[in-house]
């Protein structure tokens, strides 16, 4: 009676986790992230991750400085079209003033606005990326 050769014994490892309630959410175990472990490390794969969020970061201030250059920009062709309306008879007279005073301000907060809520989520998003979420 020849023995049968033993199955090789295999160790499976997975992400710890911390107790039965937690085990059904999914959660990780604190301290445990792998692509922290990689940022912190500075390997390739946590360059890439920072280098995501930096282009993330980055496209969205740039879009940013675009809506606020087009704004800006657009006001001396705005404050000229009367002039090349009516063949030069008329100034922009108070026209300007509320532009600059009541029009400008608002349309800039907008897009403060909407950057700090696009960087935010941004962060977030890698936040989650990194903590496993």
């Amino acid at each position: 009676m020849s023995a049968a050769p033993r199955p090789r014994r295999e160790t499976v490892t997975g992400v710890p986790r911390q107790g039965r309630g937690n085990a059904a959410r999914g959660s990780r175990a604190p301290g445990h992230a792998p692509a922290r472990s990689e940022i912190s490390e500075q390997t390739t794969l946590g360059a890439t991750y920072v280098r995501s969020l930096m282009r993330s970061q980055l496209r969205t201030a740039l879009l940013g400085l675009g809506a606020l250059a087009l704004l800006v920009g657009a006001l001396p062709l705005l404050f000229q079209l009367p002039r090349v309306l009516t063949g030069g008879l008329t100034s922009p007279g108070p026209v300007v003033w509320v532009v600059l005073g009541v029009v400008v301000y608002p349309v800039m907060w907008l897009i403060a606005r909407w950057y700090v809520r696009r960087a935010e989520r941004n962060e977030r998003d890698f936040r989650g990326l990194v903590e496993g979420r």
